[in-house]
């Protein structure tokens, strides 16, 4: 009886950890660790954790994000700090509107969660030039993240800037503030070596900078082993159920688990299929973690130019938990909350003692956990990633999917199993995948105006140089294009048809000779240089070359990432009669930025300007051109997408505010994508991955509070060429709702309740819509052995029509659950004798 009471109570600490907040809002906590957990005033915690990053949505939706988090079973949300956005300018500070960090934390606060605020300064983050404001690069005598004065004045200024502000706010733990970690540094040890003695000597003053800052929480290194004591080095990776910290006295934590992969043009969507990364959280506690964070639970949208690079996709999407929209995505999101209730059942059990290991077969093992000598939790595991087994434990057979973990709270009882995945599933594989949840207005022709770009030097802001000059060192990020222009002289008699040859660091490049383009190169994510080879006519005389590179992101990883290069390097002309001609040391005239950008054609101000032509006939498919139009905001208030699949490259404004950078004519390669990817084996970021052969792109996200009633302002920079005709506005109107859960399935976790270890209740059926929806409609619901999938079942040999009971449960409802049971669906129990049986159902959410 000893061991169900203690169940019993686990149970309620469920019900607690759903219904309450992780600590009262204005309570002082006392934060330190030891060898098991975070200990939070005197008591370990076992923490669930999630990555949002604050500018990669709008304040508006900070508090729905995170309530999404805290109901899919959070209790701590993590974000990076973006120095370059919050010192844009050295000395001159920005904490407004996206970049509101300090009411980003407050929201965390308001809704009852622990905040761990990764400082940095460096993020990486897949975000332009990792975080780092580019003016530090201009700093005389500097060198990042190494043992350089200039460099860690600089980083320490920072530092104390975020600190400061967060204490005048009362924001640490210990003030009554939601903040109970902090991290300095991100990711150093994986590039260390390249630095060599002053990487080593850096990290040391890091951690002596962090700790005298005196945040009065502990600090974290990630990917860093030699993380100097107090410092706790963190795992970041798919897997890290095999890490262990550099000193017995630390905590095995983990600060970055994908839930995914970042998105980059030209590739195919990267997705980690949920029972992978389930299976990675429960193996990650199993052997002994207690804080685990994914990266990212909502990944958001790269707005304006922050996405990194190079060639770093805007949306950021993740395949996270919620999706780039702020939509729930499942089944990730349902089966990870299942798993996050499972592991909270053992949370007294984790922080009392350390795994015990016990061997049950190959590849086949349990850990198990206890609070005395027979009272414990176990967690049973299959690392096989073909066989399924059959496994004896404490006297009791299981059933172990290849590639699973098993969570028995009680020691006894399987509460849930990563493999099983009963969930309920979204139709589509994006939120406007659905054509009949969604309203798509085309944006009629005859409204566009335009702007056609001259080609080469505008204005009076050019400037020369006797050499090829490389872009970031002239542009400074100010803005993605350079243009670079030459004279070549043609004499009689020499040839007029010639090579062009042209070298660059990255990442793309229109060509253009007497004013015609000629060329287009570019090059990609892993591999930034390209080449360009083309033959061109020339005429006798002075002929003009004009090349307009353009940059998609600024290098955001890797050893001395800072100094990486791009543009030109190299343009020969080889004349088969009289041999090379190397210009690259010619004459240059040089103009930084793009005619329209120097104009504003993208401000609201101009949209009335006199520049902006309009006639009976749109120009379509011209490289260098702008176009505007205006279109009325959809009803609702959900987000809203703009399609540019029938553009080329370039980027988008709606009223004022950039959604990005879009690059749709960059198909990805054809092969390698699989309709259903195994999740049993190791996952990496190639491993599954779908849409080949099409643009990884053609979807853009608006926020929704970017537009207003009546006409908003839509301005197109379009570099390639395109048909502007065809952009339409998508907004979804509804939802698309299934689940099929089997007799056999296990119930929901908070619904196990355990009597004499028998488990007294069904599977369940739950439906659940977005918050302001409900049910409108059941479209389908079977009782047997239904066929299909999701959006297309149908009936099968055995079937029973259970509608009217569905119905009566579900519509009007928000969230509704059915049990799969013979009784309570008013089924004959010998209705299809001999045969599992299963509730298929499918649903239609709408306001």
């Amino acid at each position: 009886m000893g061991m169900l009471k203690n169940f019993i109570a686990c149970v309620l600490l469920v019900v607690l950890f759903l219904q309450n907040s992780c600590f009262e809002a204005g309570l002082s906590a006392n934060v330190t660790y030891d060898h098991r957990a975070l200990v939070i005033d005197g008591k370990r915690r076992v923490l669930q954790s999630g990555s949002i990053h604050y500018p990669r949505s709008t304040p508006e939706v900070w508090p729905e994000l995170i309530r999404k988090s805290k109901e899919g079973g959070l209790e701590v949300i993590e974000t990076y700090v973006f120095w370059n956005y919050h010192e844009p300018i050295r000395g001159q500070y920005y904490f407004e509107g996206r970049f509101d960090l300090v009411r980003f934390v407050k929201t965390v606060q308001e809704a009852g969660l622990f905040l761990h605020l990764r400082i940095g300064p460096y993020a990486c983050a897949e975000w332009n030039y990792g975080g780092f404001p580019v003016w530090l690069h201009f700093i005389p005598g500097i060198q990042f993240r190494t043992t350089n004065n200039p460099f860690k004045e600089e980083m320490k200024r920072f530092l104390a800037k975020i600190i400061d502000l967060m204490k005048q706010e009362n924001l640490f733990a210990s003030q009554g503030g939601p903040i109970i970690l902090a991290q300095v540094e991100n990711e150093y040890g994986n590039v260390e070596w390249a630095y060599g003695v002053g990487g080593e000597l850096y990290v040391k003053w890091a951690a002596d900078t962090a700790v005298n800052l005196n945040t009065s929480v502990p600090w974290v290194m990630c990917q860093q082993e030699d993380a100097p004591d107090p410092i706790i080095n963190t795992c970041n990776g798919f897997y890290c159920d095999g890490f262990t910290p550099n000193s017995p006295s630390k905590p095995i934590m983990w600060t970055e688990n994908y839930s995914g992969w970042f998105l980059s043009f030209g590739y195919a969507v990267p997705f980690r299929p949920v029972e992978d990364l389930a299976f990675a959280v429960a193996r990650f506690f199993e052997t002994g973690g207690t804080f685990q964070n994914y990266y990212m639970y909502f990944g958001g949208t790269n707005f304006g130019r922050t996405a990194g690079g190079p060639l770093v996709a805007t949306s950021y999407d993740y395949d996270a938990p919620i999706d780039e929209y702020g939509f729930i995505r499942q089944p990730k999101w349902g089966h990870l909350r299942e798993l996050h209730k499972a592991i909270k059942l053992c949370e007294e059990y984790l922080i009392s003692s350390d795994p015990t290991h016990q061997k049950l077969g190959a590849k086949l093992e349990a850990h198990i956990y206890h609070k005395s000598s027979n009272d414990c939790a176990a967690f049973l595991a299959n690392y096989d990633s073909s066989s399924d087994a059959n496994v004896t434990f404490n006297g009791n057979v299981y059933f172990l999917p290849a590639w699973s973990v098993s969570i028995l709270p009680d020691c006894k009882n399987v509460v849930f199993n990563t493999a099983k995945v009963i969930s309920q599933r979204n139709n589509g594989d994006h939120p406007f995948a659905q054509q009949k949840n969604v309203n798509e207005l085309l944006l009629a022709s005859s409204a566009f105006s335009w702007y056609e770009e001259k080609v080469g030097i505008s204005g009076n802001r050019s400037f020369v140089r006797p050499d090829l000059a490389e872009q970031i060192n002239t542009t400074k990020d100010t803005s993605d294009y350079l243009w670079y222009t030459a004279s070549i002289h043609v004499m009689p008699g020499q040839g007029k048809e010639v090579f062009l040859n042209i070298e660059s660091l990255g990442h793309a490049a229109l060509v253009f000779v007497n004013k015609k383009l000629v060329a287009f190169g570019y090059g990609n994510h892993d591999f930034a240089n390209f080449l360009i080879n083309k033959k061109i006519e020339l005429n006798e005389g002075i002929n003009t070359l004009d090349i307009l590179s353009m940059m998609v992101g600024l290098q955001n990883y890797g050893a001395w990432f800072d100094v990486a290069g791009a543009g030109l390097f190299s343009v020969i002309l080889i004349d088969l009669k009289n041999g090379k001609r190397d210009i690259s040391s010619g004459e240059w005239i040089y103009q930084v930025g793009v005619e329209g950008e120097y104009i504003g054609l993208d401000k609201i101000s101009l949209a009335n300007s006199s520049f902006w032509k309009q006639g009976s006939t749109l120009p379509v498919n011209k490289s260098l051109i702008w176009y505007k139009t205006t279109f009325l905001a959809p009803e609702g208030k959900g987000p809203l997408a703009l399609n540019l699949a029938s553009m080329g490259k370039g980027q988008a404004w709606v009223n004022g505010q950039s959604i990005g950078r879009y690059w749709s004519a960059y198909l990805a390669p054809s092969t390698g994508c699989t309709k259903k990817c195994d999740y049993r084996g190791s996952y990496d970021a190639s491993k599954c991955q779908k849409h080949c052969g099409q643009p990884a792109q053609t979807l853009y996200h608006i926020p929704r509070t970017w537009v207003h009633p009546g006409e908003n302002l839509l301005v197109i920079h379009e570099e390639l060429g395109g048909d502007p005709s065809k952009i339409s506005l998508l907004t979804k109107t509804g939802q698309h709702i299934c689940s099929f859960v089997s007799e056999a399935d296990p119930p929901p976790v908070d619904s196990w309740k355990p009597n004499l270890g028998v488990v007294s209740s069904s599977p369940q059926v739950r439906l659940a819509c977005e918050r302001g929806w409900h049910i409108a409609a059941i479209n389908f619901a079977s009782y047997g052995i239904p066929e299909g999938n999701c959006g297309s079942f149908r009936p099968g040999a055995c079937h029973m029509d259970v509608l009217p009971i569905v119905q009566k449960a579900c519509v009007g409802q928000i969230e509704c659950s059915i049990p799969v049971s013979s009784a309570y669906l008013g089924v004959s129990a010998g209705a299809c004798p001999g045969l599992l049986k299963a509730l298929a159902v499918e649903a239609h959410c709408s306001i």
